[in-house]
């Protein structure tokens, strides 16, 4: 059995009260959405959800940001033979490499609008279609998405759906900064010097 102790290192009040959200959020089936300031954890957080939840898959992570648009949706969703220009093989993508375990959508707020919706349809109807497919394939996953972004904001100026906000927020964690918890600084020091 997974420690969260040896996950998630801290003991400010802050992340004692985090590691008890994450601990009861992993045993459910829930999308969570991980927000926080850049560098504060939330990878972190995605895997010890995920280690937590006993599922059987993999943890299987994306940043949405490093990745060029055009390329996006067949990392995602995966592409037949001959879809496209250069597609010489068939390709499993990264949902079908998630099944029965959870995908991690880091900065999910950088998401462009047309892929925002084909999201919205993974998490509605639990299928997705790969590029130049006839078909659509079930996705047995979790999702577990993360932003550094205020995606009320996003929504307020047309950069983000609000539907699909609604549907990746039904759990939502925040990761306080450091400054917010400094005595958790030296446990910290000392796991990095460990590892």
């Amino acid at each position: 059995m997974v420690n969260i102790d040896e996950i998630i290192v801290g003991k400010s009040a802050a992340i004692e009260e985090l590691k008890k959200l994450v601990d009861a959020v992993a045993k459910t089936p829930t999308t969570v959405l991980v927000q926080g300031e850049t560098g504060t954890g939330k990878e972190v957080i995605s895997r010890a959800i995920h280690e937590l939840s006993g599922r059987k898959g993999k943890l299987v992570s994306v940043n949405c940001a490093a990745i060029p648009s055009e390329l996006l949706e067949s990392e995602l969703f995966g592409h037949e033979k001959g879809s496209f220009t250069g597609a010489s093989s068939s390709r499993i993508g990264l949902c079908g490499a998630a099944a029965s375990g959870t995908l991690f959508l880091d900065e999910v707020g950088e998401l462009p609008l047309p892929l925002q919706a084909k999201l919205l349809r993974l998490l509605e109807q639990r299928e997705y279609r790969p590029v130049g497919a006839d078909t659509t394939e079930p996705f047995t996953g979790r999702i577990v998405t993360a932003t550094n972004v205020n995606l009320e904001a996003a929504v307020k100026n047309g950069h983000f759906r609000e539907d699909l906000y609604y549907r990746i927020s039904i759990q939502e964690l925040y990761v306080p900064p450091l400054r917010e918890r400094i005595e958790d600084i030296q446990l910290l020091a000392y796991h990095f010097i460990e590892q």
